[in-house]
């Protein structure tokens, strides 16, 4: 056994990846109604073999050929002479497999018909091509927020799944580019455990009811409890009031966005320095940029405690720009480009600036309890 999983390791090799809920239960119900049409075509195989080999004396294999193309009705005649009794036996064998094909024909446009079949064979493909994914984020409910957030996505290459109990969604997934989505209700277990939530990144739930909001973040975490999960979710939702935001972060919401608030910010931004509209859509959030910002977080066992930024040498090591410190979250003051002789302290957090590869690199650096050599020598 040792042995397979040390030539699995050499050669790459990984096991099939398998959905959590394959629907293998809902097709075999689907396709139940097939077993009467098959078990009377192998009872009419049976009974023409049996009659050609008493009537005319067929050898086994001879009579097999003969049921078939008789049953069948190909036309290619008789193998072997027959007698009166056995044409007679051939024309019976002709009527009931007319009778048994037309029976089959209207079995399967009545299945097809309804629709179910289809639809299980294309949700359980789509179930398999899910569980290949890889921190992906599971996007609840599909509305304006998510046709605009899945297109930034799509040109980020993040891999996301839509999850919405419209009965159209299948059509508004088409119309909108989504690769990968699911219908149901996105706080119960079946949404879960479709959308392969257990190799996921995060959950962003862009409800307006902060019903369904709120059901999604209890779910989420309880699932992440469920199978002992060592790092968190990162989750985001969207609210409308004040009281809303706070409320979700008590919940377990990572981050809580109000698009009213965010628009007044732009707005106000632009209004007071206009040649600034497009600054950010140029240089940050587009794909091809070579820039990228980020928060990062300094980890209580992390070197940088309790040094000045000129100690640290971030800059010169990792190529990134400091531009801002934002002190421990009771404080909550926010220093931008702050000064060479600021001290960094325990649960603050350093705005980055630079390419996505060195801010990548600043993160391993932070997150180091001791101070990496090479940065001593830079």
């Amino acid at each position: 056994m040792n042995l397979i999983k040390k030539l699995k390791k050499q050669f790459n090799w990984r096991e099939p990846v398998r959905p959590h809920v394959n629907l293998n239960t809902e097709l075999y119900v689907q396709l139940a109604p097939f077993k009467l049409p098959l078990i009377l075509v192998v009872m009419m195989m049976m009974f023409g073999t049996l009659g050609y080999m008493a009537i005319d004396d067929f050898k086994l294999i001879d009579a097999i050929y003969q049921t078939g193309i008789t049953f069948t009705t190909v036309g290619f005649g008789e193998i072997h002479p027959i007698s009166n009794a056995g044409r007679v036996f051939t024309i019976t064998l002709i009527i009931l497999g007319f009778v048994v094909f037309s029976f089959s024909v209207g079995l399967l446009v009545e299945v097809i018909k309804r629709g179910e079949l289809i639809k299980i064979i294309k949700e359980r493909s789509m179930l398999y091509n899910i569980a290949r994914l890889k921190n992906h984020y599971v996007i609840c409910n599909h509305n304006d927020f998510t046709i605009q957030l899945t297109r930034q996505f799509r040109e980020n290459h993040i891999p996301f799944v839509v999850v919405d109990s419209n009965e159209n969604l299948e059509e508004e997934a088409k119309k909108y580019n989504y690769p990968y989505y699911v219908n149901e209700e996105p706080h119960t277990e079946a949404a879960i455990l479709k959308s392969h939530l257990s190799s996921a990144k995060g959950v962003i739930t862009l409800s307006d009811n902060m019903a369904d909001n709120i059901a999604v973040i209890a779910s989420v975490r309880l699932y992440e409890q469920e199978i002992k999960r060592r790092r968190k979710y990162f989750i985001m939702a969207n609210a409308v009031t004040h009281s809303d935001i706070i409320k979700l972060k008590k919940l377990g919401a990572d981050s809580v966005i109000s698009p009213t608030k965010l628009m007044a910010q732009r707005m106000s931004a632009i209004s007071q320095r206009p040649e600034m509209e497009n600054i950010l859509e140029k240089f940050l959030y587009k794909k091809d940029t070579l820039l990228d910002i980020e928060e990062v977080k300094i980890p209580s066992f992390s070197w940088l405690l309790f040094k000045k930024l000129k100690d640290i040498n971030l800059p010169n090591y990792v190529k990134v720009h400091i531009v801002g410190i934002k002190e421990s979250e009771e404080k909550e003051q926010f220093i931008p480009m702050p000064d060479l002789n600021q001290i960094v302290t325990k649960g603050s957090k350093l705005m980055l600036i630079g390419s996505s590869e060195s801010i990548k690199m600043a993160r391993k650096v932070i997150g180091k309890k001791q101070k990496p050599k090479e940065i001593m020598y830079v």
